[in-house]
């Protein structure tokens, strides 16, 4: 079975994350996520890219003399100069990325294959001879050819590189594609090990990183919320979550702050967290139906995954259009309202028309008005 030693979580929010169209970090709110990442548990951060300029790089500087117990990676593209900018920032660990399909080769850098190979043995060797810890990043490894990956994995390997990143940089694999290739590559080149980049663009992020992980990869990109170019990464939540209870992989990260991080991270990137988001939107707990309140009333577990308490959320009992008697029990219970069955009987059809003019479900005052404008009513009964 895999533990949690085995898998490391490396969140690019900072990178990737900042990388999402409009999104600008503060200096302070990058200090700020980066600690609280750093204070659940997350292994490593990608923190920026100091080709930016001095900006970033003084960024990147604050963020090092945090001195975190999570290990500090910089993004850049395989050119000794940004490696360079990445040493005077006082980093130890790279990512040196560079295109891999021939759709981009071809179509994007106007070069071949062999020029590619060239760049990686120039840039990978500079950043050894500088005693970096490197991450070889495959820029759409999930369109490229799987022989010229393994030449890329071997001439990795042969120079010393730490790992090599499988970019699903478009996000058009599926979990099964994405299980075949990085279990291929890992049988090729076992020395080296491999770490999965996806994207959301298809929806299908988390599913390809886990399968990523599950066909041997041991590093795993995330971003807090799933933020990211275009639709996004992989969110950090759904993939420690999914792992720890879809696949009994427990990665070690403190969980119960999940919900209090995306919010930071909402507020910092202006984008809104919605109440139906897994894992931590504030609605994902909440029960409406008859069947599934009267259910989760009765043992939690019949509707409930894992407790809300896990990632910073509680339960809620919802009174709409679609409650039940039970529901509504417990919602009025919780108001100090004790409502016998046959109450809740007469009340019901009440509830349930307001609902549906308000096409919503209805707030404690609501209920409040509806309790006591029935008062007569369910005395007279």
């Amino acid at each position: 079975m895999i533990s949690a030693t085995d898998i490391i979580i490396d969140d690019t929010t900072l990178r990737d994350g900042e990388q999402t169209a409009g999104v600008v970090f503060s200096r302070s709110e990058k200090l700020a996520i980066a600690r609280m990442l750093d204070s659940i548990g997350v292994q490593e951060i990608e923190c920026g890219i100091p080709a930016m300029g001095r900006d970033e790089q003084d960024s990147i500087r604050a963020l090092v003399e945090l001195g975190l117990a999570a290990r500090l990676i910089t993004w850049n593209r395989a050119l000794v100069p940004e490696i360079r900018a990445s040493l005077d920032c006082g980093v130890t660990a790279v990512d040196i990325s560079l295109s891999v399909s021939d759709q981009m080769i071809e179509r994007k850098l106007k070069k071949d294959r062999c020029a590619v190979t060239e760049q990686l043995k120039a840039a990978l060797g500079f950043a050894k001879d500088h005693h970096l810890y490197v991450s070889v990043g495959g820029e759409d490894a999930g369109r490229a050819d799987l022989s010229f990956l393994v030449e890329l994995l071997e001439i990795t390997r042969a120079l010393g590189g730490d790992r090599f990143r499988f970019c699903d940089t478009l996000g058009m694999l599926d979990p099964f594609t994405m299980f075949e290739r990085v279990a291929f590559l890992r049988a090729a080149v076992p020395e080296v090990a491999i770490e999965v980049h996806t994207h959301n663009d298809l929806g299908m992020a988390t599913a390809n990183a886990i399968a990523g992980i599950r066909a041997g990869a041991r590093f795993v990109n995330t971003t807090v919320n799933g933020l990211g170019e275009r639709a996004g990464n992989a969110a950090l939540e759904e993939v420690v979550m999914g792992l720890k209870h879809a696949c009994a992989i427990d990665t070690g990260i403190n969980t119960h702050r999940f919900r209090e991080l995306s919010l930071m991270v909402a507020k910092a990137s202006r984008r809104h967290l919605p109440a139906w988001k897994p894992v931590v939107g504030k609605r994902v707990f909440a029960h409406e139906s008859g069947l599934h309140a009267d259910g989760v009333l009765k043992d939690p577990y019949n509707y409930e995954g894992f407790d809300p308490a896990e990632v910073g959320l509680s339960r809620q009992i919802v009174v709409g259009k679609h409650s039940g008697c039970s529901g509504m029990i417990e919602r009025y219970r919780k108001l100090g309202i004790v409502l016998s069955r046959p109450d809740a009987d007469l009340l019901l059809p009440v509830i349930r028309h307001e609902a549906l003019r308000r096409k919503r479900d209805l707030k404690d005052r609501e209920l409040m008005e509806i309790y006591l404008a029935g008062a007569a009513l369910l005395q007279a009964a």
